[in-house]
Order: structure tokens, then sequence, then C-alpha cells
């Protein structure tokens, strides 16, 4: 029987920025919207001689003659599936059925009474039960995956909704954080060089940050000031200050429209940008403070408690501790073998978490400061993209070996919860009240997840709403009741949702 090969479906098109996620993923496949289709998947059904595209000549279709004989055979290739379940379904049962009647048998034999008495009759009614569970347990483990493709999505919409868009960036976004000070506002870092705060009501652009000449990479805000320090290719961190006005709020517009969450097509190109131009908008060319030491690219900066000092890691394998007042370096954290990618600071400790493309990230304690201790937590088997701290003692750490794994500060020889998703994850985020972590992946969809492991939800995703590309990072703002998570990717926008906590746990 000759072998057919299914001609792939057309992938969205894009940037060298998008490049890498869609060669990281090439499986990805679009769906169709209300196809008409007859069952024509086996060579059976047509006469010799007759090709797929001859039989369907005479429907109806707008749909090109490829397009369709391309979705005939992915649903060709689905229906052999569902049939081979359904075929190692009836076997599975046959055996059942043939191990209770071997099992009845001997129990007639060796008792020689009544096999539905005496305790060979339990004996062997258990052993057929452990088996028959086992066997039930076993099929449906192999069809999860494909039945929860079908599964309604309705309440996973009911709980977490998109509320804004922040469109504007005229390249990928790495990097978003939320103000700690009033006014509260959404900073974005870009890979075309600015760095940009967002009203988060409005979803305008109230201010544009263009002192950098490379990727800004990373943005964070001072806990009690308005400044904002920003990392960037250009090998140097920033710390400058902003004033922002913000615009009178405008109602939310309807975003309820229907969508399926597995739906990957999208109506809009990635260089189409809804956003307004930035010739109005205020903007700061001059950093208050500039920090020079990396020999590489700065991927990454955050504010040490209290804001006096400042960590920022490079791809030159070290982390540098800065003093803000003078600029001066402090400390060089040396010992990653390779680039760094993330570093993260304590909200109420001087402790610091360095992530790295050496599979570990590593714990630095600033606590006394005649002794800084370094801790090593191997347990990823890839690039560590993030990790984080909570409010309690517990670090969240993300890979690129599509785990997320939870670790407790006193006991670092294992994670006390490891999570194992089906992408990429990027950087990470733990909210601080109900510390439920929000997981960035490559595959374009974000998922949340409790402390333990269990799944709550994941984002919806259409072509109408979510992202179109690797989402890089999520950071949550738990002060706001509408707008407490936010996501941004290489779809060039950053989105604002609403999560219903107490709901989600509830459903929990």
């Amino acid at each position: 029987m000759a072998t057919q090969h299914v001609v792939g479906m057309p992938v969205e098109g894009g940037s060298s920025s998008g490049s890498t996620s869609a060669a990281r993923h090439p499986k990805q496949k679009r769906k169709a919207h209300s196809l008409s289709i007859r069952r024509t998947n086996s060579t059976e059904d047509r006469p010799p001689g007759i090709q797929r595209g001859d039989m369907l000549e005479g429907q109806d279709s707008k749909l090109p003659l490829s397009l369709r004989n391309n979705l005939l055979d992915l649903f060709g290739q689905i229906e052999r599936e569902f049939e081979n379940l359904y075929i190692e379904n009836l076997e599975l049962r046959r055996e059942i059925d043939s191990l209770n009647e071997r099992l009845t048998g001997d129990g007639q034999t060796v008792d020689g009474g009544d096999p539905t008495k005496g305790a060979l009759k339990t004996k062997a009614s258990h052993s057929t039960s452990q088996l028959s569970q086992k066997l039930k347990t076993t099929y449906k483990a192999s069809t999860s995956k494909i039945v929860s493709s079908f599964k309604a999505t309705t309440g996973s919409r009911a709980l977490c909704q998109l509320l804004k868009e922040y469109v504007g960036h005229r390249d990928g976004i790495w990097d978003l954080s939320v103000t700690r000070t009033q006014p509260v506002v959404l900073g974005t870092a870009s890979a075309d060089h600015s760095a940009l705060l967002w009203s988060i009501e409005t979803g305008k652009c109230v201010l544009r940050y263009a002192g950098h000449a490379g990727s800004v990479n990373s943005i964070k805000f001072h806990p009690t000031e308005q400044m904002a320090l920003t990392a960037s290719g250009d090998q140097t961190a920033h710390i400058w200050r902003y004033m922002v006005q913000l615009p009178a709020p405008q109602p939310p517009p309807d975003v309820s429209a229907s969508c399926d969450d597995d739906q990957d097509s999208s109506d809009r190109e990635e260089g189409e940008v809804d956003g307004e131009g930035f010739c109005e908008v205020p903007t700061v060319r001059v950093a208050t403070a500039t920090l020079k030491s990396h020999q590489g690219v700065v991927i990454a900066a955050d504010w040490l408690v209290g804001g006096r000092q400042v960590v920022t890691a490079s791809w030159d394998r070290a982390a540098n501790l800065y003093e803000v007042e003078t600029s001066e370096l402090v400390h060089t954290l040396t010992g990653h073998d390779q680039e760094l990618t993330h570093c993260c600071t304590h909200p109420t400790q001087r402790l610091v978490v360095t992530s790295s493309r050496d599979t570990t990230f590593r714990l630095w304690d600033f606590r006394d400061p005649s002794i800084h201790s370094v801790n090593v937590f191997q347990g990823h088997t890839d690039t560590v993209t993030s990790a984080v701290f909570t409010v309690g003692d517990n670090v969240v750490s993300g890979s690129d070996d599509r785990t997320v794994k939870v670790w407790d500060l006193k006991n670092m020889r294992s994670p006390i919860a490891t999570i194992r998703t089906d992408s990429a994850v990027n950087r990470i985020s733990v909210s601080a009240n109900q510390r439920i972590i929000a997981l960035p992946h490559d595959n374009r969809q974000v998922r949340l997840f409790d402390m333990s492991g269990v799944r709550l939800a994941r984002l919806p995703r259409s072509n109408r709403m979510g992202h179109r590309r690797m989402v890089c990072c999520t950071a949550w703002n738990e002060e706001n009741q509408s707008c407490n998570l936010f996501t941004c990717g290489f779809d060039r926008q950053a989105i604002g949702w609403n999560i219903n906590i107490p709901a989600l746990l509830q459903e929990k």
C-alpha cells in the first residue's frame, strides 16, 4: 500500500523576530471555519484512477482545491486515529472478559464448589477489579489529550477575560511591569530600542523612553519613587525618572465575541499597528544614571528591597550589584557557566536569584554584609528562563525544558512541586496574595497554576483575541480589581486581563 504524504498547512508568515518561535513548533496548524466535507479519507471510497480533487469538483466551496485536499487528508488522519483507539478499546474489553472467565474457571476447579462463594472468589474478583481498573486508566490516559481538545471552553472565558490591548511597539515586547507608586501605569520593554508607559484604563501610551541604543530587555519600577530601571542590549542598564499625566478613562470596549481557545489563525498581519503614533507622546531621552560595567548584553535588572541598590544580569555570565546614588559597582556575582537569562530580587529581604542557560539558577544572600553566600539549584535539563520569589519562602523557576518547579528555600535538594507543560516557559510571575503562577509559553498560550502544580485555567486565545506570537512575560497587578494580569509577546502588543481569582480557586 502506498504511503500518503500529507502536505503541511500554510503557516503564518512573520518577521525575523517570530521565526524562532515558528521553528520551534513546526506542527502547529490552522483550523477552518464552517467546513462541509464528505468522508473521502480512504482510497476505497473512490473509483480507481479518480483523484480526490476530481471528486470535489461538483461541491460548492470557495476554498482552493489544494487546500481542500490537505484538509481532507488531515481529517482522514484524525479519523484513523479514532478508529485505532476504538479497536484498541475493543481489544482491551475482550482481554478483560477473558481474564474474568479464566479467574472464574480457576475458582471452580480449585474450590470444587460454587465460584460465587468463598475466599477464592473474593480474591479473584479483587484481582480482576484491579486489572480492569488499570486497563481503563491506561485507556483513558491515552485518549485524554485528544478528548481535551474538544472540551467546551466557555467556563475558562468567564473566569479569564481580555480587557485591553496595548498596541504601539514596532518590534517584539520582551518584558513588562506595573508601577508600585501612584499614578499606576504599565511599562513595556521592547526590541524596538524603547520602553513605553501606558495608561492601564485607556490603553494609551503616556510616555516613551528612548535613551537606549539597543533592544530594551527588561523594565522594573522603584518601590517608592517615580523611577524606572531598564536593561538593554547596548550592554548598559539605565535608571530614569518619569512624570506622567493620565488621560480620562473611556468606556470599555465589547470583547465578548465568541472564540475558540485553540484557534491559531490571525486576521491581522504582524506588521499592522493599531495604536497611535508617538509624535505627541512625551519622550525621555537622557538617563539619570547609566550602569556600564558589563561586557555583554544586559538581559535583566531589578531593584533590591528599599530601592538603594540594583542588580543586573548579563550575557557575560555575571550579575552586578550597584549603588543607585553613585552608580558604583559594589559586587560582581560570578559562577554561572553560560549566559544569564534573568534576575529577580526578594520583595522583603536582601536576596537575589539569577537564572542561566547552564540549566541552573543561583540564590545570592546579602542579608549579612560580611557574608555573601550562594546556593545553586539544579533541577532543570535546559535553559532556566526565569526564577522568581514568592511572598513566602519559595522560588518558582521556569525553563525551556517545558517544566516549572516550585522550591522551598529551607530545603533546596529537590522541588516541592513540578508542573509539566507542552511548550517552553518564558518569564513567569506569581501573584502576591493568592500565589497563582502565570506561565507564558512559546506556543502563544498562557496558563495559570497554583503552587501545588494544579492547573487552574488557560487564557482564551483565538484569531480575534490573545497573542499571535510567542508570549514572553507575565505580570500581576492585584491592586487593580479589573485589569489584574498583563502579558506581552513577539506580536508587539501587551494585553490586560481580568482574572476572576475567587471563582478560579472555587472551581479548583
